[in-house]
């Protein structure tokens, strides 16, 4: 087992052991969650093989195994199905024990601070290929649904994309080679602003908005659908 299988393996354990606990009752949700998963990890995997292509981003072969997609490693397609997962359960785990938590009062300074940083980032990035494409779409989506649409569960997704972020600080550092001699993912230079959170590119944190808010978007627009029905 390749070094960023393990770490795939880990970050999906948890979330999956936890989906059959009676109180959240996660594993009721797997048909909407699969169907809302796959096309949106479609669209990245073909990012992701274009940036690879390209050698805006890359793999380390020691912590990688020999199966590709493409020219994608298989941890980093799984990786597209089973931090989704993880993250969209963080989401109905803080839904379901804090129902009462006022979470419209963290949108406003939430999506300031998103868009405000986004803006530099693409002022110091441009012509920076993952600058300006993440942080650009990051800010896109923030205003569709977090200002434009304004949707009734967009307050408890930025709390849970907030909590996760301490996960996600796990998992992308130990990607980005915070623990190993090499990254097992790494990064241009002449693509990035050169920000890291640790050893994290910051545009990292608008990448995965852009993977997770969509996401959630079609998760909960087929929750209503099936509730509906």
């Amino acid at each position: 087992m390749s070094l960023y299988g393990w770490v795939m393996i880990c970050t999906i354990l948890g979330p999956l052991t936890l989906s059959f606990d009676k109180k959240v009752h996660f594993h009721t949700y797997f048909s909407s969650l699969f169907k809302s998963i796959f096309p949106i990890s479609f669209i990245f995997i073909i990012w992701d093989i274009l940036f690879t292509k390209n050698q805006i981003w890359g793999f380390t072969k020691e912590y990688i195994s020999t199966i590709k997609l493409v020219n994608l490693p298989i941890e980093e397609v799984l990786f597209f199905i089973l931090v989704p997962f993880a993250c969209v359960f963080i989401y109905e785990v803080v839904k379901y024990y804090f129902p009462n938590l006022k979470v419209s009062k963290f949108i406003k300074p939430f999506n300031l601070t998103f868009i405000g940083l986004g803006i530099i980032l693409i002022i110091r990035g441009i012509g920076n290929w993952y600058t300006c494409s993440a942080v650009t779409t990051g800010i896109l989506l923030v205003l569709i649904f977090g200002v434009y649409l304004k949707k009734d569960w967009y307050g408890w997704f930025v709390i849970a994309f907030l909590v996760a972020l301490i996960p996600f600080l796990i998992v992308n550092g130990i990607l980005t080679g915070a623990v190993t001699s090499k990254p097992i993912v790494w990064y241009s230079e002449k693509h990035i602003v050169g920000w890291r959170i640790i050893t994290i590119p910051v545009e990292d944190i608008y990448y995965n908005m852009t993977l997770l808010l969509p996401i959630t978007a079609i998760f909960e627009s087929l929750k209503k659908n099936k509730r509906e029905s």
